[in-house]
């Protein structure tokens, strides 16, 4: 009963009344990466697999430039990463346009989070169960090592969440992404920006 129909109710509710109260300061976040960005826009939309794998465009805060070298071809992301853009991907301020998402029901506050849609045929059958639930801004894989541990390990804990997916546990997770946004821990994987692209083995 929580996971087909309350737990979308009291997230839309959430993201409501978060947004309600919050864009005061959303509205700091676009006025400083505006100018950060360098006429590189304040909203990041890209394609993610949902729920049963259905594509919708997920939003995030941008904190890249759109520089390119002599080519035309985009800068390493290392180069593109702003200051402001680092600060605010470090406290996932970067998150925050995906309540948006959860309002719309594509995403919920809890599940495993949207990736790439040119993983879905990378996935084995057991890892292409993550899509039996809604995605979240936060996860049982986010809240165990987020960006610093193996893609088959995230994938082990995405299953583990869709198999005990609770009220409960939510809260859990809630509380624990919280602390670890404080603490700033995973943000990256050792050595990256984020993350290594997952290529169906690592």
């Amino acid at each position: 009963m929580y996971q087909c129909l309350f737990k979308r109710l009291m997230g839309m509710m959430l993201a409501f009344v978060i947004l309600f109260v919050i864009w005061p300061f959303l509205l700091f976040v676009i006025i400083i990466l505006w100018r950060a960005n360098k006429g590189a826009g304040v909203f990041f939309t890209q394609e993610r697999p949902g729920r049963n794998s259905k594509i919708f465009k997920v939003i995030k805060f941008k904190t890249m430039t759109d520089e390119r070298d002599k080519d035309g071809k985009l800068l390493p992301d290392e180069k593109r990463l702003t200051k402001v853009g680092r600060v605010v991907r470090s406290l996932s301020i970067d998150e925050l346009p995906q309540l948006i998402n959860v309002l719309k029901g594509d995403m919920a506050f809890v599940g495993p989070r949207p990736l790439l849609p040119k993983y879905l045929p990378l996935y084995s059958k057991e890892q292409l169960r993550r899509h039996e639930v809604r995605p979240g801004i936060t996860g049982w894989a986010q809240i165990n090592g987020r960006n610093n541990i193996s893609w088959t390990r995230k994938f082990e804990y995405d299953v583990w969440y869709v198999d005990h997916v609770s009220f409960w546990l939510d809260l859990k997770i809630l509380f624990l992404t919280v602390k670890k946004v404080f603490v700033r821990e995973g943000i990256s994987k050792e050595g990256e920006v984020t993350t290594v692209p997952f290529d169906g083995t690592n």
